[in-house]
């Protein structure tokens, strides 16, 4: 009966410890909260299945309920990996020096401009002649909109009144309706709409996209795995399409990048801190 204990006693105390070990070689993955926690499972759960299965360890998601926490998590190493806009990344690298992994591309392209978009037909030529005008933005978390506007000669406090009303195709109608006098747009969208009612008339400089970033507490090694992990997926072959499309629709795959990259975002931004 002792012997039969002793025997059961050193199983447990193995199995514990494997579990343990197992759960301590597993990573968590995060983001900035983009959808309702229900919507950003959808997308990113195809990834992390992906990811686990090339590493050979549980990859978890861990979803931020807003974009101070999700920056707070991969700044402390709460997370391992995280989904980031530029601006996240950046304060997550300055609190917490967390590292880029690589950026994402869409349609063929690895960064993208916001855009100042009038109606067509409208009078205003510059960027000054809209002060004393209406204006939309979309998020007001969204701060490299609202960089971008700064950026481009006009204080906020100059509009004769400005709002915060939603995604892209909200602004694009409301300018289109003569709801604003302007607005800003992703550049892709802005496109969609050139010829068919609105007109561009202001482009900031391209901007590196949202980004893949590791927590300080990730390892050289790992982290190098992880970048070969994502440079390889392959919009060409069907298993990995199915990842990438998960994300998002308009997302090819993934680039290299730089902190250095982000320095422009870091000149719009400046008069904000």
């Amino acid at each position: 009966m002792v012997k039969y204990f002793s025997h059961y006693l050193m199983f447990f105390v193995i199995s514990f410890y494997s579990i343990n070990s197992m759960a301590d070689e597993g990573l968590t993955f995060g983001s900035v909260a983009m959808d309702i926690p229900a919507v950003m499972h959808k997308r990113l759960k195809p990834l992390t299945k992906y990811l686990s299965k090339r590493l050979n360890r549980n990859v978890a998601l861990k979803l931020s309920p807003n974009m101070g926490a999700a920056i707070d998590e991969a700044a402390k190493g709460t997370v391992d990996i995280s989904y980031l806009t530029p601006v996240a990344y950046l304060r997550a690298h300055e609190k917490g020096n967390a590292q880029l992994i690589v950026k994402t591309v869409t349609k063929g392209k690895a960064s993208f401009k916001l855009v100042i978009v009038v109606k067509e037909n409208s009078p205003i030529k510059t960027v000054q002649e809209l002060v004393g005008k209406s204006f939309a933005f979309g998020d007001e978390r969204a701060l490299l909109q609202r960089a971008t506007v700064v950026g481009a000669g006009i204080k906020l406090n100059q509009f004769k009144e400005y709002r915060f009303i939603g995604h892209y195709d909200n602004i694009a109608r409301a300018v289109m309706n003569n709801d604003f006098d302007a607005g800003i747009l992703k550049d892709t969208m802005a496109y969609k709409w050139q010829g068919k009612g609105l007109r561009i008339l202001h482009s900031s400089p391209a901007l590196p996209p949202y980004n893949i970033v590791a927590s300080k507490n990730v390892s050289k090694e790992m982290l190098k795995k992880l970048k070969q992990i994502f440079l390889s997926l392959d919009k060409n072959n069907p298993e990995h399409l199915k990842v990438i499309k998960a994300i998002d629709k308009k997302y090819d795959g993934f680039s290299a990048t730089s902190d250095a990259e982000y320095d422009v975002v870091r000149k719009l931004v400046a008069p904000f801190e």
